[in-house]
């Protein structure tokens, strides 16, 4: 089958080098002729494991190509799938829609023969009914169905949960749409995944509420965090014994400094939006979008009580500055709140991050780019984990502390333990729901 994939950025990207990988036709269209003619470059414009070798394979193949030309990527197409932005509109919480239906509009006037119209965006419920309308309206004549298909995609393994998904959600109006979505999925069919063909609302629907979902898990076990600090439990602990009860699972159980990235910030809050418009008060979402503030601010205080109650003129060596490993992505990461604190409290800050700096260079003015834990730890006051990248995870912290001014330890991410970092020599050390330590001044 042909396919146009119209978008370039994370989800259009992932999903257009995968349908490829399938044995369709695919071209990949944006308006951005930088980021075509890197692609074309074969250049892959985001970090994702195994992603480059995907696209260079299917490119070579013949089935995968990158292109700013709409009309060609349209022409005998079987599907376009809307796969753009849907940033959190500013003032009101609720997703921001104009990309889409610009896009929405371009297929219309492109299009010549019938094609199903797929929104690969997450939208809120009935903007596939919104996409219909405006089509329709454009070109009269035009022959075509919707259809609504969310992704699950997580960065850092994007194309395992892309080529084995738990589910594929699809959300369509009639029966050839159908046929036409079952075709392009053909390959997970024949290898008995799960495929979920329901109306457009419910499909649009189970995108929101599976973020709002496991970002709930999230914020819940923040809070418990907090609470074994106080009584004196150890939060990985309790964690692992929550998740061996079937019924709640282990998966995002980690405590942190609160949830990022480009999904579950802006999901959330979209999702509460939608409650307001419909008068459906969503309480819980929206507690967990402000305990996950507070949590951050949390970090930020605990940073504070490790420095003495000051930040001005501390050496303070940050490793990880994007919201999960395995991912250049910074949207909401937790850095963008704590980082500017510390400079702004007048700390001078080394930031040390395998992918975050192409993105951190300019969302964090102010801090000193090191290559290497090693390098960002020398005569550091503190070293504050708050990424869990393997390259943080097997530390020599003998070395570290040595290196350090004042050896103080804030695991954000509870990587290591208070045992680990009192042999290697710390004086103090602190992290996510189990107790601290501190070494009496002699």
């Amino acid at each position: 089958m042909k396919i146009a994939m119209i978008g370039t950025g994370y989800v259009g990207l992932v999903s257009g080098i995968c349908f490829s990988d399938f044995g369709h036709s695919v071209i990949c269209v944006d308006k951005d002729l930088q980021k075509i003619d890197l692609l074309n470059s074969g250049k892959v414009p985001i970090y994702e494991p195994g992603l480059d070798a995907l696209m260079a394979k299917n490119v070579a193949a013949g089935r995968l190509s990158f292109s700013q030309d709409l009309q060609a990527a349209i022409d005998g197409a079987d599907a376009a799938f809307i796969a753009v932005g849907t940033p959190t509109r500013r003032g009101d919480g609720h997703a921001d829609l104009q990309y889409v239906m610009a896009a929405a509009e371009e297929i219309a006037q492109a299009a010549r023969d019938y094609l199903v119209v797929v929104t690969k965006s997450t939208v809120p419920v009935g903007t596939n009914r919104q996409v219909k309308q405006l089509i329709r309206k454009t070109v009269p004549s035009l022959e075509f169905d919707v259809a609504s298909n969310p992704e699950f995609l997580r960065e850092g393994a994007a194309i395992e949960d892309f080529m084995k998904p738990d589910r594929v959600m699809i959300g369509v109006q009639t029966e050839r749409a159908a046929e036409v979505m079952a075709e392009i999925y053909r390959p997970l069919y024949l290898r008995d995944f799960p495929i979920i063909t329901t109306d457009l609302e419910s499909a649009e629907m189970t995108k929101y509420a599976a973020n709002a979902f496991l970002a709930t898990k999230i914020s819940f076990i923040n809070e418990i965090a907090a609470l074994c600090e106080k009584v004196g439990a150890d939060v990985k602990q309790v964690a692992k014994g929550m998740g061996m009860d079937n019924r709640i699972g282990s998966k995002f159980l980690h405590a942190g400094p609160g949830y990022g990235g480009s999904c579950f910030p802006k999901d959330t809050k979209a999702l509460a939006r939608i409650g307001q418009e419909n008068a459906v008060a969503m309480q819980i979402t929206e507690t967990v979008i402000k305990v996950n503030d507070e949590i951050k601010r949390r970090m930020i205080q605990k940073l504070l009580d490790l420095c003495d109650g000051s930040f001005k003129d501390k050496i303070i060596a940050v490793l990880g500055v994007t919201f999960k490993p395995n991912t250049d992505d910074m949207r909401d990461a937790p850095s963008l709140t704590i980082v500017p604190a510390l400079i702004g409290g007048g700390a001078k800050v080394r930031l040390c991050d395998p992918q975050g700096r192409h993105e951190g260079e300019h969302l964090l003015p102010g801090g000193r780019w090191v290559e290497d834990p090693y390098q960002a730890s020398q005569n550091a006051d503190l070293l504050v984990i708050l990424t869990e990248w393997n390259e943080f995870r097997a530390l020599d912290l003998k070395i570290i502390a040595r290196k350090m001014n004042q050896p103080k330890m804030a695991d954000l991410r509870n990587i290591y333990s208070a045992k680990d970092a009192r042999k290697a020599g710390f004086e103090s050390y602190d992290s996510i729901g189990r107790e601290p330590f501190s070494k009496e001044p002699s």
